[in-house]
This record gives C-alpha cells, structure tokens and sequence, in this order.
C-alpha cells in the first residue's frame, strides 16, 4: 500500500493530467472554470452494457472529467487496474468516489467487518488514485434505541476515520430516503450532518444526496447553507423518477447557484438514470450546473 505522501502525490499528478488533457467533447478543459465546484458521473446510472473503458469514453464525451464507481473494480486482476489507469489518463479523467462498503456503521455487532472493509477500500482506493469512500449506516437494528445506533455511527465512523487520516482519504456518510429503502437508518441529511460534526474529524464528511432527501424530508437549501463545511460531496438526480437535473420538482438552477455562493469546491456528482442519449442528457446537465452555479459565482466569494 501506498503512505500517504506518495497517495497525495499521486492524486495531485492525476489532477494535473486531467487539466491539460484533451478535450473530446469541444470544450476547453484547459481553461479556469466558472464555477468552483466540480462536476462527476457516477457511472452505476449510465452505460451498464458497454465496457469499462467505453463507459469512460461516453463520460469523457460528455465533458466530464471525473467519474465515480461502486464495486465496478471488484474482481479487477493487478494488470486490469493498470490498463484502466492507463485509459482514464489518456482520457483526462480521475476517479473521485468509491463505494461497495457492505456493513453498515449503525449497528456495532458489524463494527469489525465495517472497518475490515474500509481497510480494503482504502488499498484498492490507493489503486485507482482515488481520494474518497462511500460508507453507509445500513438499516435500522432490532432491538437497539435510535440514540444507540446513533452513537454507533459515530463511534464507528471516528475509529475509520484514523485509518482514512494514515492513507490521505476521506470517509463520506450518505442518507437514502426511506422509500427507496424502508429500512434504512440514515434517511434524514440533519442527523448526518450532526453525526459527522461529532465525529469532528477532516477526514470523515458527509454525502448530501438531494434527490433521497427531497423525498424524506425536504427544505435542502436551508440545510445546505446550515452545514456546508460538512459538505464532502453532493449527489445529483430529479424527483420523481431519479431523472436529469430539471426535469421534476427540485429547483436545481437555485442549488448550484448556492453551491457557487458558499464556495463549494467539491465534486458534484450526476447520479440521474439517463434515457437513450445518455450522453446528450449528461452534457445537458453539465452545461446547466455550469450556467446556474456561474450566476452565484458572480454574487458569491468565488474568485
């Protein structure tokens, strides 16, 4: 495994190539962008029948030069993991978010097969030059109070935490909505973005996913500018139906201005299912996030 030093140099390398590589969708990606926040894929949503490296190519297309995976790398040999390396460079892409932790942080009796998992994320993270972990709390457990399974994210995600600070990598706890999944414990973007502030640790944030919770709860702006220092990713997608920014009741013109206006340099992360031209629709979204978070940059502290 990679230290630290050598992971941190790394991700500054991959960063440079992405910003001097050529752009195979007509924009200049060599130029300073609009807006401070960056724009990713997560690839689960687009082109599950094609493969890796043409799922690349299509984000590449799009304009995009992050992409985001789940378990795509799972049952990769060491030379797969090269030859994809090779391929997103050339394309000037980087991976920014990886996922596929299956226990959750909620229920103690998983607290050892969690951080197990973490572990061995963090080596394949090192793998693909990339800085960031999606964990989850898993559902709720029979028989333990909300506070206990409370106080168990916390707990669990504080001693994940140390092994995400020794490797250069960030923890981000993401809410899913309750309709999507009944059983899940973390539904609500307020009780997440309390229990990262308790863990009080740099390396651990939180995943605010606005599609789940305008579906649990709602009023996402005012909890976005209550806790954008908590902010370590967003997740992007309509309601209803998980479509494109735009197309449903979300305001997203209003969100990205906001992200820009706080000054948000993260990764933005497209996580709509896409209808035939995936592609078009993904450059589509782009382009809005781009021309909705310029109007902020223009009121904002952005420079």
């Amino acid at each position: 495994m990679m230290n630290r030093r050598q992971f941190a140099t790394a991700i500054a390398a991959a960063a440079g190539t992405a910003a001097i590589a050529p752009d195979v969708s007509g924009h200049n990606r060599g130029s300073v962008s609009p807006v401070p926040f960056k724009l990713s894929v997560m690839l689960w949503t687009v082109f599950p029948k094609l493969p890796f490296e043409q799922r690349l190519e299509k984000a590449a297309e799009a304009g995009y030069q992050a992409v985001e995976l789940v378990d795509e790398y799972k049952n990769w040999p060491p030379e797969e993991f090269q030859r994809v390396g090779r391929k997103r460079r050339s394309l000037g892409i980087v991976f920014d978010t990886i996922a596929n932790v299956q226990h959750g942080v909620a229920n103690p009796g998983d607290r050892d097969a969690f951080l197990s998992e973490v572990t061995q994320l963090i080596e394949i993270g090192h793998k693909l030059e990339c800085p960031a972990i999606i964990v989850l709390s898993g559902n709720r457990v029979p028989g333990l109070s909300r506070q206990q399974q409370h106080d168990s994210c916390v707990e669990g995600l504080k001693r994940a935490a140390d092994a995400a600070a020794k490797n250069g990598m960030t923890l981000l706890l993401e809410n899913i909505d309750p309709e999507e999944n009944p059983e899940y414990y973390l539904t609500s973007v307020a009780e997440g973005f309390e229990i990262t502030r308790k863990v009080d640790n740099p390396h651990v944030r939180f995943l605010y996913d606005f599609y789940h919770e305008q579906i649990a709860e709602g009023n996402l702006i005012k909890k976005l500018e209550d806790n954008i220092d908590q902010v370590g990713a967003v997740h992007i997608a309509d309601v209803p139906g998980r479509h494109a920014p735009g197309t449903g009741e979300i305001n997203y013109r209003n969100i990205f201005r906001r992200l820009a206006e706080l000054n948000y340099n993260r990764y933005v992360a497209m996580e709509f299912l896409a209808g035939n031209d995936a592609v078009g629709e993904l450059r589509a979204a782009r382009k809005f996030a781009i021309a909705s978070g310029s109007e902020g940059s223009r009121t904002g502290s952005f420079q």
